[in-house]
């Protein structure tokens, strides 16, 4: 049986109907294959059969869910979600992953990108004792700041959706955000990330706008 944590969760009623879309892994569209069963869809990975989410048709019939972008589901609501997939003749679990998506870190260090003149490869702590590789092009990048990072499975106001990544062939973990991209009010025009009080707490959670 397939298991996965639940990584992202969409629901946007008035942008794509009553259905919830459960993002678990990152593929892109022209490699998926697709199997449905009654109000719930299977995706996979074409050419391994891997699972990379589902779509739950109708869902108001069977939870009780709102929002308009990424939510976060409970523990009772994924097991409502499983009996579905089960029912569907799917042999898949998913597993509730709530862990904040956009967090309070800290730039351990910085230092420029060897095939970049403007990339800087980061080594940035985000809690837990977790430390995580993020290429940044801000021009006011620098070590020891305190900063807003978007990890793996977080997904931005503008709808882009953070994955594992690699840029200029070094690998990338997160994305360190600015003021606009995390959509705060009165954010400033010039580029740059948004730098946090230096007594900000490493891996809390942060708010983002809507």
């Amino acid at each position: 049986m397939e298991k996965n944590k639940l990584m992202i969760s969409c629901y946007n009623k008035n942008g794509i109907g009553d259905t919830l879309l459960i993002m678990t892994e990152n593929s892109n569209f022209s490699e998926q294959g697709f199997e449905e069963n009654g109000d719930v869809v299977r995706i996979f990975k074409s050419e391994t059969n891997e699972t990379v989410g589902f779509n739950f048709f109708h869902i108001s019939n069977h939870l009780t869910v709102s929002g308009n972008g990424q939510i976060y589901l409970t523990e009772d609501q994924v097991a409502v979600l499983n009996e579905l997939i089960q029912k569907a003749g799917f042999d898949y679990i998913l597993e509730v992953d709530n862990e904040p998506k956009f967090v309070v870190g800290f730039v351990k260090e910085c230092v420029p990108h060897p095939d970049s003149d403007h990339l800087s490869i980061t080594q940035v702590e985000v809690g837990n004792d977790e430390t995580v590789q993020i290429v940044c092009g801000a021009p006011n990048i620098a070590a020891d700041q305190k900063v807003v990072v978007a990890k793996v499975g977080a997904m931005m106001p503008n709808g882009l959706i953070i994955w594992d990544g690699e840029l200029r062939g070094e690998a990338s973990h997160g994305m360190i955000c600015s003021a606009k991209e995390l959509n705060l009010a009165d954010a400033p025009v010039q580029k740059g990330i948004l730098v946090l009080p230096a007594d900000s707490t490493v891996g809390e959670a942060f708010e983002i706008g809507a």
